[in-house]
């Protein structure tokens, strides 16, 4: 059973003249459970659709399905229980003058939970943060500890889905490792669905199995993450790619 279906989704800003397709008939479906990936350069799409998912893009059509509910305009309160997201940039992301107690007994209260208490306690713990964490703010914790603030904030709800985009691109190298395993531990332990964005292929290749490559609005190519490291690709931007990480990582 498909967890998120899409089907010819367009995606576009500004009307008439001014008008610009962001994506452009879009295909991809994601099994519960499952971790897929959308790759390509920046500018090509991918976060326009997690945010199309998420209802901030107001101009769309095509059909989007999560979890067996079909979106229209507007999301239910049941969606963003559902489903949750976490972004780029975990300082931004977080009020600066809210501690992660505050951060985490908003998501709480918002949601309707009652026991605030010893939810922050697991929330904390599920994401190798202890209770020492709790009222610090953000700018005394480390890139590596904000997104991991901001991924227990992503699980208070208990959702069914994890919309991830760029998760590690604003962090250090070493702590990277130390989030993807975070999330690969999370989806085993939680039974989430991921549906995730990065330039970086070998991010990707960490956490999915499926990949969707995207060039200037439209999907490309779809590989599983085995077709990926063994180079087997028939679109040439997706070997452009493949051959453009592997010559980075090389000389890294």
């Amino acid at each position: 059973m498909n967890e998120i279906l899409i089907e010819n989704l367009n995606v576009w800003f500004g009307e008439h003249d001014e008008r610009v397709d962001a994506v452009k008939g879009a295909n991809l479906s994601v099994p519960k459970g499952g971790s897929f990936g959308l790759v390509g350069e920046s500018g090509s799409g991918k976060s326009t659709i997690l945010r199309a998912i998420m209802g901030l893009a107001p101009t769309w059509n095509g059909r989007m399905e999560v979890g067996g509910e079909t979106l229209g305009d507007k999301r239910t309160r049941t969606f963003y229980r559902k489903v949750q997201m976490v972004f780029q940039d975990p300082y931004a992301s977080l009020h600066p003058r809210h501690s992660v107690d505050q951060v985490l007994s908003e998501t709480l209260s918002l949601h309707g939970f009652k026991d605030v208490e010893a939810r922050i306690a697991k929330l904390l713990d599920d994401v190798g943060l202890g209770p020492s964490f709790r009222f610090r703010y953000p700018h005394q914790l480390s890139g590596g500890q904000r997104q991991r603030v901001a991924i227990a904030r992503a699980l208070a709800p208990e959702p069914e889905v994890l919309l991830l985009d760029e998760p590690t691109s604003a962090l250090d190298v070493s702590v990277q490792a130390e989030i993807l395993n975070l999330l690969t531990d999370l989806r085993a332990e939680h039974s989430l669905t991921y549906l995730m964005v990065s330039h970086d292929l070998a991010v990707v290749g960490h956490i999915c199995s499926d990949i969707a490559v995207m060039q200037l609005g439209e999907i490309v190519e779809t590989l599983t993450v085995d077709d990926m490291r063994t180079m087997r690709t028939q679109h040439p931007y997706s070997k452009h790619l493949l051959e453009s990480s592997l010559l980075s990582s090389e000389k890294g």
